[in-house]
């Protein structure tokens, strides 16, 4: 069985009006040190595999978040996968 951890944020380029709501809701409240914050997602998927798998794994969480749980054009992603015991 294996984990991954899945990262997805908007590309640099990619103007992030959430990110600069809660930035500025933050300031609001007091935290004057808060320069800017922009949002993403995180995901974990639980997938079936031995350690021999590792590659088709990842070479499926790869395929997932091009196809459905990333937004190629607008987001970028990285993941990590981790054997469980």
């Amino acid at each position: 069985m294996y984990l991954a951890k899945i990262h997805v944020t908007l590309k640099p380029s990619v103007l992030d009006p959430q990110g600069v709501a809660v930035s500025n809701a933050l300031k609001n409240m007091g935290y004057s040190g808060v320069d800017s914050l922009r949002l993403g997602k995180y995901m974990e998927l639980r997938l079936e595999g031995q350690k021999k798998d590792r590659a088709r794994v990842e070479a499926d969480v790869e395929t997932m978040c091009k196809k459905l749980l990333a937004n190629v054009v607008i987001e970028r992603y990285e993941f990590s996968l981790e054997l469980l015991p």
